[in-house]
């Protein structure tokens, strides 16, 4: 009779064990804010029909230039080049000389003397999202992606204006400070989407049934490949306490049955069992 094979199992179950909060995570570019009692879901990199990279330019990467500066950036990820990559001294920092701007998320370039020179502004690792306006969250989000360099600190700071019928390319940028650089665009994916409305919900009571749902759901999951892969059990049997669990309905039941007949005795102004008797 062939061994069983017991590290198989254990690697699956270390395995899920690891991708189970990696699939939980939500992406760089989703965001959730609650206002005025209502639940607001970004999500920019989301596809749509219309646009199946969400807010992320088919291209690879969006281009503006301006009175001899140009930009090149990306929303949620790095820049891609198949086709007129930047040429630029100071690359380093963004893929180098041979695959520039493929290491960064924001890159600008400058003439200097008629050489042009340029410098990482963002890095799509280091990337922050909030809202235009707290107070109308339906206006859009603002995606600021950051450079921490050796001189100086560089930023991008990308509004991206909500507009449910068409997007709109940047074709502008302003220089806010030394190296910080904001510009705009509009598109479908920044668009909120309203999960909940009302001031109801379940609050710390919610969250505290989802928990104990989850470990729930985690004991008898880890339980059930033990006891089977391990402990050779199969069929249902393979489920950890399972005569607890059938027997919950009955105990249930005898609860629902013993609070009912209590207040009926209370409704109908019963004094109970043993009642005092009157001679």
């Amino acid at each position: 009779m062939p061994k069983r094979n017991r590290t198989l199992p254990l690697q699956i179950l270390i395995a899920a064990l690891i991708l189970l909060p990696l699939a939980a995570s939500g992406h760089r570019c989703d965001l959730s804010v609650r206002s005025s009692n209502a639940l607001y879901n970004y999500s920019l990199a989301s596809p749509t029909p219309k646009h199946p990279h969400g807010v992320l330019s088919e291209d690879g990467f969006y281009m503006i230039a301006v009175n001899g500066t140009s930009l090149w950036f990306q929303l949620c990820d790095d820049m891609i080049f198949n086709h007129n990559p930047p040429k630029c001294f100071g690359c380093q920092d963004c893929g180098g000389p041979s695959r520039c701007g493929m290491k960064c998320s924001a890159l600008v370039a400058d003439n200097v003397e008629g050489y042009y020179v340029c410098k990482s502004i963002g890095y799509a690792s280091n990337l922050e999202i909030s809202l235009i306006d707290t107070k109308d969250p339906h206006k859009g989000v603002i995606v600021k992606m950051i450079a921490n360099g050796r001189e100086n600190n560089c930023s991008l700071s990308v509004s991206v204006l909500c507009d449910p019928k068409e997007a709109q390319v940047p074709n502008s940028f302003q220089l806010l400070g030394s190296c910080e650089y904001a510009t705009e665009l509009r598109h479908p994916s920044a668009c909120a989407k309203v999960l909940s409305v009302g001031g109801g919900g379940w609050g710390w009571f919610g969250t505290l049934m989802i928990i104990l749902l989850c470990l729930l759901g985690g004991y008898l999951l880890v339980g059930t490949i033990y006891r089977f892969y391990f402990l050779g059990i199969h069929g249902a049997q393979a489920i950890p306490n399972l005569e607890f669990w059938l027997s919950l309905p009955h105990r249930a039941r005898a609860l629902l049955g013993s609070l009912a007949i209590k207040l009926r005795g209370l409704r109908h102004g019963s004094p109970g069992s043993y009642a005092p008797m009157s001679y």
